[in-house]
């Protein structure tokens, strides 16, 4: 067996299983073990029938008075043991498995281990695992991994199969130096791999966690290194041109100012503009007006006006003749940006053709907007990743805006450079990181902060409560949908898992249904989704054809739905307080007084802290600050913040001296081997190319 064999080739894994695999992301048996666990399980202490607790598991210690008695009546089997205390008496319950008559027998002693549930004044432990006291106490020490699911597939199975894969394959080559490795202290590869799988104890976990963070981070801030250095200036850069000099074979002489045209834009706007966001429009227009490529990074909180500093930034380029293109991550959210600029545009009286190009239009629409693009030198283009199919043909492309969803970089820019242009970038970003994290993380790009928030924004109220506080939550949904507004319910579960604790969007959805009257329309959004049953919903939604939507965190990058007003987040202390700010900002963008309900489903403190801090301030940098004080260097259990910028276990904030730290040992390596070409980095280079998969051509080595 070797890395790149395929899964099915670990012993138990057939065709069933080996799709399972596939659905997470598995293919090989090298993708077993870098699929790592999302967090750890600590077993509980033993305790009697009499001291169970609901709705969490448990280990229990009992001697069973009996064999389990089997129900052959039903469809399914079930396998029943009732045991009791002089306080109290469960019923434990196994489906599909008479086998257990064979495992529990009459008179032995035992430890069941699962989650235990009450019904009707009953305790019921389904499903639990059988175990000795000895191999309880065993399993006592050691720290549990628990993977990320789909339906039908354990976090036991993953653990088997990437135990079966450790004792099968070779140990693999350690590739980062020694001297990195000891001036950091950070463990070896082989050690760091078992240890994140299979943990000694929470110091060997904690170490291996470590190591893996900052090759993370390492590899990412080295390819943008990397993408940096070959694309800082390019021939083909087009720079603002008065339009009578366009198509000059030097590119054109850099144009004048113009300072009436987009000053005199700015003057007539509905509101005035901040000064955060002034200073970003001069950034960006003396970079469209540089001998380099731009690449700048836009960072701003939710609300502070991004979006307009965009659109005057493609309007600039419009009237110095050359086309501008904003590409959004959904089909709908680009829908709602086009036609926003067409708004724009017809108040202010200007004539530049738009374009919209998405991959939902017919064969038809997508002729006719191809036709322009090639036509038209001064159209502005919005579009998601269809502003890249090989049939467009741009005509003088100088400005591509983005998000940081789409991780827009050397591939991309390289899909331009070929269709005989390379535009300057602008990525937009929502996430409120401190500047000094933001520089190292965003090494490829010039930063501007929109710091500031339009005096027109009303602040969100806020309020963190626990379960008890659901009904009174309920009532003041319905109120407000009264009143004409929506309401969005943020779960952390896609559907019921045994391995995760918390409230998950399909039956949650179901339950508001039965709560809320019929004429409310309750619908549900995940990530599980087809691409266009997620348009149609979010469509739908923004037409106020549906009251309350009922999603996962999907919607933290989406449309602008003025009407929605009430924003609550089940099982808020599951979420990164970076995340719980972003998903709070999809509410507050109308007129009309916006809320943020945290439901908290845990009484522990560290997360109360946490909640608090989003409580007390609707400022994202301070938040961010705030959450990176509270984090401590161990504490890493069940806190990733999902989805922050692609990695899989590295926190921006959480492990900002690990970033420090990566980022100071690429400018190392870059001084002393800019093109990772020496013989002692070899092994390195081999991972780097691992880590850029196929844009390690374009990285210039």
């Amino acid at each position: 067996m070797k890395l790149n064999s395929p899964i099915r080739e670990i012993k138990g894994i057939g065709p069933k299983t080996e799709q399972l695999f596939h659905t997470i992301g598995v293919y090989t048996v090298g993708d077993i073990l870098l699929y790592f666990p999302r967090d750890y399980e600590r077993y509980p202490k033993i305790c009697s029938v009499g001291e169970l607790v609901p709705d969490r598991k448990n280990a229990v210690y009992v001697q069973a008075t009996k064999a389990p008695s089997v129900n052959r009546g039903s469809r399914m089997q079930t396998a029943v043991l009732d045991v009791q205390d002089a306080d109290r008496h469960v019923r434990i319950l196994w489906f599909r498995v008479p086998y257990v008559r064979s495992l529990v027998k009459a008179g032995g002693f035992y430890v069941f281990y699962g989650r235990v549930t009450e019904k009707n004044g009953m305790f019921y432990m389904e499903q639990p695992e059988i175990l000795s006291l000895e191999q309880y106490r065993e399993r006592e020490k050691n720290l549990q991994p628990v993977y990320r699911l789909t339906k039908g597939l354990t976090s036991a199975q993953i653990r088997k199969a990437v135990s079966l894969a450790m004792e099968d394959l070779p140990l693999e080559m350690e590739y980062l130096p020694e001297d990195i490795r000891i001036r950091n202290r950070l463990s070896e590869y082989n050690f760091a791999l078992q240890n994140m799988h299979l943990p000694q104890d929470e110091e060997s976990c904690i170490a291996a966690r470590d190591r893996f963070v900052f090759d993370e981070f390492f590899f990412f801030i080295l390819s943008m290194q990397l993408m940096k250095d070959r694309s800082s200036v390019l021939e083909n850069t087009f720079h603002l041109t008065c339009p009578e000099q366009f198509g000059a074979e030097d590119g054109g002489k850099p144009c004048p100012e113009k300072e009436d045209f987009i000053e005199g834009l700015m003057g007539r706007l509905p509101y005035p503009l901040t000064g955060a966001q002034t200073r970003t429009i001069r950034q960006i227009r003396r970079d469209l007006r540089g001998e380099t490529v731009m690449q700048r990074l836009v960072q701003g909180d939710v609300g502070s006006g991004k979006t307009i500093v965009a659109f005057l930034a493609m309007l600039d380029c419009a009237n110095s003749g050359y086309q501008a293109a904003m590409m959004a991550p959904t089909d709908v959210l680009a829908r709602q940006h086009e036609q926003k600029l067409r708004q724009l545009c017809e108040d202010f009286g200007l004539t530049f053709p738009i374009v919209l190009l998405t991959g939902s239009l017919t064969a038809k629409q997508r002729r006719e907007a191809y036709a322009v693009i090639e036509r038209e030198p001064d159209a502005l283009i919005v579009g998601t990743h269809a502003l890249i199919q090989e049939k467009v043909s741009y005509h003088g492309l100088a400005l591509v805006v983005t998000d940081e969803q789409h991780r827009f970089g050397v591939r991309q820019r390289e899909t331009f450079s070929m269709k005989g242009s390379q535009p300057h970038i602008l990525v937009m970003s929502a996430t409120p990181i401190p500047r000094t994290l933001a520089i190292i993380l965003y090494g490829d790009l010039d930063i501007s902060v929109i710091d500031e928030v339009p005096a027109k924004r009303k602040p969100i109220k806020n309020c963190v409560v626990d379960i008890s506080y659901r009904k009174t939550a309920y009532r003041f949904m319905e109120k407000e949908i009264r009143q004409g507004h929506q309401v969005y319910v943020i779960c952390p579960l896609v559907e019921n898992s045994e391995a995760v604790e918390g409230e998950n969007v399909l039956d949650y959805t179901e339950r508001l249904r039965q709560i809320f009257p019929a004429d409310i329309c309750v619908a549900c959004l995940h990530g599980k989704m087809k691409p266009e049953e997620k348009n149609r919903i979010m469509e739908d939604f923004l037409a106020n054809k549906i009251q309350i939507l009922v999603s996962t965190t999907v919607i933290e990058v989406g449309v602008d739905v003025p009407n929605a007003t009430v924003m609550m987040v089940e099982n808020a202390e599951r979420f990164g307080l970076a995340q719980l700010h972003q998903l709070r900002g999809r509410v507050g963008r109308g007129d009309a007084q916006s809320y943020c309900i945290l439901m908290q489903g845990s009484e522990a403190k560290t997360e109360n802290k946490r909640l608090a801090i989003l409580n007390r301030s609707n400022d994202g940098f301070y938040i961010a600050s705030e959450d990176l004080k509270l984090r401590g260097p161990g504490d890493f259990f069940g806190i990733r913040q999902s989805g922050d910028f692609q990695f899989q276990l590295a926190d921006v904030y959480q492990d900002a001296d690990l970033m420090a730290k990566a980022s100071y040992e690429v400018s190392v390596l870059m001084r002393e081997d800019p093109t990772v070409s020496a013989p002692e980095h070899r092994a390195l280079k081999e991972r780097l190319k691992y880590y850029a998969g196929s844009e390690f051509s374009l990285l210039n080595l």
